[in-house]
């Protein structure tokens, strides 16, 4: 009973806390204590974490099931209950559940696994395109359909100065460190954007958690992946594979803002780059 009590308790703190996430602002990145995945801000990450929960609630269920069953197990048949044991050697209609009920669980989790898999590799009708390139170790962000912009995104500040506490406090001002750039992703919030994603030398991972988004970029291969951020605000993610001894030290940064706000900013990019062309006629197109 108490282990029934205990379970009903984490059940509802891990909702509770889901649920109040989601409806607070997105921190962007993980906060101390943080218990649950991120809430999610994009479809994906959305399908992903309902999926997380659903799986959590049925390994709980499982796992008391089977302790419950191994305790009655360990008491029923023991020597001073069962002085006399039986001489049963199988049981036809028990080995039949035990092998159909799992394959029945497993057929519940692999179904939505899969579709969750399929929906998460390409946009359904892309909008915009970004191209991403991983190098030791920094990355560069381009955006095919905006006339050529592009930019390199470097951790702030940089590791290699020799800087006090202080000092990198101070440049920081508020900003996390370790997970802050001179120049992040920006992208128009509630708009498919597909991305290509390689690198130039060895195999990176670009990874946003709140986008449900980790794919690897590889050199000499180009992989596709897509997210719609359906919030305003700057989520945060770092290089998820092994690439060298700044591996550390390559954060990802993404910042959504409003679509107005995404034409001005594209508009001054190119301007600072010599670039010609009218961005706003070019983004008034997504919808």
């Amino acid at each position: 009973m108490n282990l029934l009590r205990l379970f009903g308790f984490f059940t509802f703190a891990g909702l509770a806390s889901a649920a109040s996430a989601q409806q607070a602002q997105h921190p962007g990145m993980a906060t101390p204590w943080q218990l649950n995945l991120q809430a999610p801000v994009t479809p994906v990450m959305e399908k992903l974490f309902n999926l997380h929960h659903g799986l959590l609630i049925l390994i709980f269920v499982i796992s008391i099931f089977v302790l419950i069953l191994l305790t009655y197990t360990c008491i029923r048949f023991s020597a001073k209950n069962n002085p006399v044991p039986s001489k049963t050697t199988h049981n036809t209609m028990l080995e039949f559940i035990w092998i159909a009920l799992p394959v029945l669980i497993l057929g519940a989790i692999f179904v939505p696994s899969l579709r969750i898999h399929y929906f998460m590799d390409k946009a359904p009708k892309a909008e915009m395109t970004v191209k991403v390139v991983g190098y030791q170790w920094y990355w560069g962000y381009e955006y095919p359909d905006q006339e050529g912009v592009s930019y390199e995104s470097h951790i702030f500040p940089d590791p290699t100065k020799k800087l006090s506490r202080t000092e990198e406090l101070e440049m920081l001002k508020g900003e996390p460190r370790l997970l802050t750039v001179d120049n992040p992703l920006v992208v128009p919030v509630d708009t498919e954007i597909k991305v290509l994603i390689t690198a130039s030398d060895v195999i990176h991972s670009w990874a946003i958690p709140a986008f449900g988004v980790k794919m690897d970029a590889i050199p000499g291969r180009v992989n596709e992946t897509w997210f719609k951020a359906t919030e305003i605000g700057t989520f945060r993610g770092q290089c998820s594979q092994l690439c060298g001894i700044w591996h550390g030290f390559m954060p990802v940064v993404v910042k959504v803002v409003s679509k107005e706000d995404f034409a001005r900013w594209l508009e001054e990019k190119k301007k600072s780059a010599g670039l010609g062309g009218d961005a706003s006629q070019a983004v008034a197109q997504i919808p």
